[in-house]
């Protein structure tokens, strides 16, 4: 498959603009092949325009078809593997293992909400049946389903080019509830989004999907994502990257005559807590788990553990030390772009150059260009509680460990914390039951609360949440990973009154469709 550096709108391939950028390998800084063209307003326009009107098409289409369509993606993306796999490596300088990993993870969610729109439950379908001689007056008959928005815009992640960009979550979960998709590709890696865009493409020819289900625009300026925002035909956008990205984005989205729900997945420090007694038990297997935590995918992570909390112990100062050998023993790697490694630099120096944060240690550099060095830095629990910057997330791959003197100074870390993520405790049995304090109070900061792991590995399942308070997302209600994802797209319609044959197959008296639905207050199940 030929790369044209053009955009995709609907089915056919469009060049009007004049502006051109090009993907640079971060390993050496060179401008790979290819002139892509930046989209321009018109060119957007139509994009959103086809997609609004392939709705009216697409909406009306079963679970069952719009399932072909998302298995259709991903068997084209399989197909795909080694030219895919190939380009995005020069732009990302991510290995080939790691990107075989990421497409199976892409194709593998697209074929769960596949099986998800098969089963089709995930409509929520209630129902309240009429009763005529209730007093003192009648009950009219009143059903409840889940219908899709409209048409999203969705943003391309720098850090998972297939996972969370063209075809990922964010997509999956929106063609999934009915809604055709218009992509922002991501500027680091536009080779990598065209092959995806050109493969979503055909599998909407192949399965017959209506022009426009699927669109894709490229563009290094702003002003491509702003358009998106702000077309009055988008309903809802999706987003993962920094803060300051979906702020703006979501800011943008307030300021329309319509607002819309942006659901931003923004960046988080993950904090970890160390209990004392498995600080005791494990000190320097937990400081090796932490340290390959730490740099797995170098710290490019949204789950990264950027915060470590222990107590001031014997066996802490054990943990501390092992931690210390392991990352002064690793070897640097190449990050996702030239400026990734340029604001994990300078979030480093900001870091340490604050009163009572030290290095505790450094790795070493090995040749190339981009090179994420992991470091460890540390704090006293007084000085981060009282300097909330130490919180904040630092893209790459470090940790801040915070030594605190005793359980209170652990909480009172836990109480002040903003949102995030992930929150990570490790403890023994009886750490756990000393603690369960803590983690009744983490439970209000983050998504999800892990025990005894780490929490660099998001399993793509029904019951998994990646989102959490703000700042880390916009909306803590939702998540970004999973089958749950499908409700950001959807909103409930109530039906009244309505007669049998004029109601969606989800709600219809006989439940054609054989799916789980609350009927008169009782959950039924199907036959």
């Amino acid at each position: 498959m030929q790369l044209s550096g053009k955009n995709i709108l609907g089915n056919i391939e469009s060049a009007e603009g004049k502006t051109t950028f090009y993907a640079n390998n971060p390993a050496t800084g060179e401008a790979l092949e290819v002139a892509f063209i930046e989209a321009t307003q018109a060119e957007v326009d139509k994009a959103v325009v086809l997609a609004e009107a392939a709705f009216e098409l697409y909406r009306q289409k079963s679970g069952v078809e719009r399932a072909e369509f998302l298995d259709t993606i991903a068997e084209e993306l399989a197909q795909l593997e080694s030219t895919l796999v190939a380009r995005c490596t020069l732009e990302t300088g991510l290995p080939e293992g790691r990107l075989k990993g990421e497409l199976g993870r892409t194709t593998g969610q697209l074929r769960l909400f596949a099986n998800l729109l098969r089963e089709g439950s995930w409509v929520d379908a209630r129902i309240d049946r009429a009763n005529p001689d209730r007093t003192p007056v009648p009950k009219p008959d009143t059903r409840q389903m889940q219908i899709a928005l409209g048409p999203v815009g969705v943003f391309g992640a720098s850090n998972f080019p297939l996972a969370f960009s063209v075809a990922g979550g964010d997509t999956a979960s929106a063609l999934a509830a009915g809604c055709p998709v218009v992509v922002k590709a991501h500027p680091a890696h536009p080779g990598t989004s065209e092959l995806v865009g050109k493969a979503i493409a055909k599998a909407a020819e192949d399965c017959n999907m209506p022009n426009g289900v699927f669109s894709l625009v490229q563009g290094a300026a702003i002003a491509v994502g702003q358009a998106i925002v702000r077309h009055p035909l988008i309903k809802a956008i999706g987003f993962t990257g920094s803060f300051r990205g979906g702020k703006a984005l979501f800011d943008e989205a307030a300021r329309r005559d319509e607002p819309i729900p942006v659901y931003a997945e923004m960046g988080s420090s993950n904090p970890v807590f160390m209990l004392p007694g498995v600080i005791a038990q494990n000190s320097e297997t937990l400081a090796t788990g932490l340290a390959g935590s730490v740099q797995l995918g170098v710290g490019q992570f949204c789950t990264n553990p950027g915060i470590t909390i222990i107590q001031n112990s014997e066996h802490a100062n054990k943990f501390e030390k092992e931690l210390e050998k392991q990352i002064t023993a690793s070897e640097s790697a190449t990050m996702l772009t030239e400026a990734i490694q340029n604001n994990f630099a300078s979030g480093l120096e900001s870091l340490k150059s604050k009163n009572k944060v030290t290095s505790v240690g450094k790795g070493n550099q090995s040749e190339g260009g981009a090179q994420g060095i992991a470091e460890v830095l540390s704090t006293t629990a007084s000085d981060f509680i009282a300097d909330k910057e130490m919180e904040e997330e630092v893209f790459g791959p470090t940790t801040l460990l915070v030594k605190s003197n005793n359980k209170d100074e652990m909480l009172q870390i836990a109480r002040n914390l903003n949102g995030h993520l992930t929150a990570t405790v490790h403890g023994t049995p009886k750490d756990l039951e000393d603690y369960a304090d803590l983690l009744k109070l983490l439970e209000r900061k983050v998504g999800r609360l892990l025990i005894n792991a780490f929490p660099t590995g998001v399993e793509v399942c029904h019951s998994m949440v990646h989102g959490g308070p703000f700042p880390a997302t916009s909306d803590a209600r939702m998540t970004s990973v999973g089958t749950a994802a499908i409700t950001r797209f959807t909103r409930p319609i109530c039906y009244q009154g309505f007669p049998d044959s004029l109601l969606p197959e989800a709600l219809k008296e006989a439940n054609p469709l054989n799916i789980l639905r609350l009927e008169d207050g009782t959950y039924v199940m199907p036959k």
